[in-house]
């Protein structure tokens, strides 16, 4: 099309239609400008760090935890009980997040230690902003307002009890691709007759001609492992606030050197008079290299949650 004819159809669309009212280019700056001269009625929100009463409906923040690997423990009966070492490396709060600000009530916790030239430029930022060491596992964990803590708080394994209940998430252990039969728990085809090198196949995967396609979700070989997964109801066994450590029964997702988030128990709600709230405050006089480790008695454990 020729430089001419765009120029007559542009006319021809002025005509038909009008030019734009110059007010439709100046609402949106005027709009943005009121916004900006309007004076802000948001109240700053204080935030102590001291011991609360918990309410039937306060949620707690959570930890980060690395898991150091398992052992075993018996019980006064000569059951063997599996036991699980997490590490709560450093805990701090890195940065509160407010109605007001975010629109939801949140900590973000952070673990680990990190260098500089091993993070983002934006990263490295975010934590000079809020003041707080560089770290290297930052975890949300969604909290009610009586639940908020300032920033810098350190969160030591004394935020747990022994004898709770606890939910912990991870990555599971990757398997990479794997068939049916150790994905899924298929059966398999027959082992002897009429079976020729079909033994581990999954079988028929579909219908006929109709619908003539597979469904989706279909359970197939594939890639197993390498997902979020959460073990609910896991129980405290025993808490070292000298070295941070803390021992829980069963097992938990990922490897050794993995990263865990771990909450209190959505389902077994511990007792909230035996729970620190919001947290549990170090206090300045206290040494902890003198501290004892704190046992719950393997009695307690609730006998069907033993018995899995």
């Amino acid at each position: 099309m020729s430089a001419a004819s765009r120029g007559l159809l542009t006319r021809l669309r002025l005509l038909h239609f009008g030019r734009p009212h110059p007010r439709t280019y100046t609402s949106a700056a005027a709009d943005v400008e009121s916004a900006i001269e309007a004076p802000s009625d948001a109240v700053r929100r204080i935030i102590d760090a001291r011991p609360r009463p918990m309410g039937p409906e306060s949620k707690r923040t959570g930890a980060i935890a690395v898991k150091c690997g398992m052992t075993a423990l018996w019980d006064k009966w000569g059951a063997r009980v599996p036991i699980t070492v997490l590490w709560l490396d450093d805990n701090i709060v890195s940065q509160v997040k407010t109605v007001e600000k975010e629109g939801i009530f949140a900590l973000q916790i952070g673990a680990g230690q990190k260098k500089a030239k091993q993070l983002t430029k934006p990263e490295v930022g975010h934590f000079r902003k809020h003041g707080v060491p560089l770290k290297r596992k930052l975890r949300e964990f969604p909290v009610t307002e009586d639940a908020l803590i300032p920033v810098g708080t350190p969160i030591t394994v004394r935020h747990f009890v022994p004898g709770q209940y606890v939910d912990v998430t991870g990555i599971s252990m990757g398997k990479g691709f794997q068939g049916g039969m150790k994905r899924w728990g298929f059966s398999g085809m027959p082992a002897s007759h009429g079976a020729s090198l079909s033994h581990r196949s999954i079988g028929s995967t579909g219908q006929r001609d109709a619908p003539g396609r597979v469904f989706k979700g279909k359970k197939m070989p594939g890639r197993m492992g390498g997902d979020q997964v959460t073990v609910k109801n896991v129980w405290v066994y025993k808490i070292d606030p000298c070295r941070n450590l803390m021992w829980v029964r069963g097992q938990v997702p990922g490897a050794e050197g993995n990263f865990v988030f771990i909450k209190d128990s959505v389902f077994r709600k511990p007792d909230i008079s035996l729970l620190p709230f919001p947290t549990h405050f170090i206090p300045e006089d206290e040494d902890l290299s003198q501290s004892e480790p704190i046992v719950a008695d393997l009695g307690d454990m609730d006998p069907f949650m033993a018995a899995d």
